[in-house]
């Protein structure tokens, strides 16, 4: 189980230190465990965390979320509640941040690397900032620009993909969401809050839907890339097609022998 410090723990969260603290002494975070005099925090405070940063952004207050949290907590099983945020509130990926330093960005990218750039990528999350270097939430992403770069294509239209991606993906995602809200989780709590004893079921189906919701991207990208592949060399042979059938009309024009085939 990974453990966090707390200037971590508040940036994967996309809050602050000060909140974390706050959190804390509203009881709506449990205190961190102490190694030393440094608090050492896991990834359930990072579930719950997120989850107090969701609805709070929703216009709910501390009393509201505490009350919440009270009926959660009210005659359930620890292990069962933390399972239920963590499933709600875990990172849906295996991968591993990284760290990078602007040296390295030109080494990677070369002249692609400009202040324009490196603000486009900040912009769309590719990158993060973290003092004098770069936090990369996915290296994999990283990993495959650095490729389309290496075979000719420009920084600039490395990041159109990447934000194309963003965007229509993003779309995407939170309409399975919301549809899987509305016809399983539902179910089980219609306009009320999850009981203590429907968290551990509620977590297992979501926690199911993962691996279904990322099986499924795969599946329609993988058809949709081969059909467009397919339109694109069309058209790029029938242009190269319609490029020789005029030469071979310019040459007859001429008097001259058609080319050989």
């Amino acid at each position: 189980m990974a453990e966090y410090r707390i200037d971590e723990l508040a940036r994967l969260a996309d809050t602050t230190v000060r909140n974390v603290r706050v959190y804390q002494d509203r009881g709506l975070l449990a205190p961190p465990r102490r190694q030393g005099r440094v608090g050492i925090y896991s990834e359930a405070h990072l579930a719950r965390l997120r989850l107090i940063g969701q609805l709070l952004r929703r216009g709910y207050t501390f009393a509201n979320i505490g009350e919440m949290f009270q009926v959660w907590e009210r005659g359930g099983d620890l292990s069962e509640i933390l399972g239920f945020e963590s499933a709600i509130g875990d990172a849906w990926t295996d991968e591993i941040a990284d760290y990078i330093t602007l040296g390295d960005l030109r080494e990677l990218f070369g002249k692609g690397v400009t202040p324009r750039t490196i603000k486009r990528s900040l912009d769309l999350g590719v990158l993060e900032r973290d003092g004098l270097r770069f936090r990369v939430p996915s290296p994999r992403l990283l990993h495959a620009g650095v490729e389309l770069v290496r075979l000719g294509m420009s920084v600039d239209s490395v990041l159109d993909i990447a934000e194309n991606l963003r965007d229509k993906v993003g779309h995407v995602a939170e309409h399975m969401v919301r549809l899987v809200a509305d016809h399983i989780i539902a179910e089980y709590t219609p306009g009320t809050v999850v009981q203590s004893d429907e968290t551990a079921e509620i977590a297992g189906l979501i926690r199911r839907v993962r691996p279904l919701a990322q099986q499924a991207v795969d599946a329609v990208l993988a058809q949709a890339m081969a059909d467009h592949l397919n339109d694109v060399m069309g058209e790029h042979f029938a242009q190269a097609m319609e490029h020789l059938r005029g030469e071979k009309d310019l040459q007859r024009g001429a008097g001259g022998p058609p080319p050989s085939s």
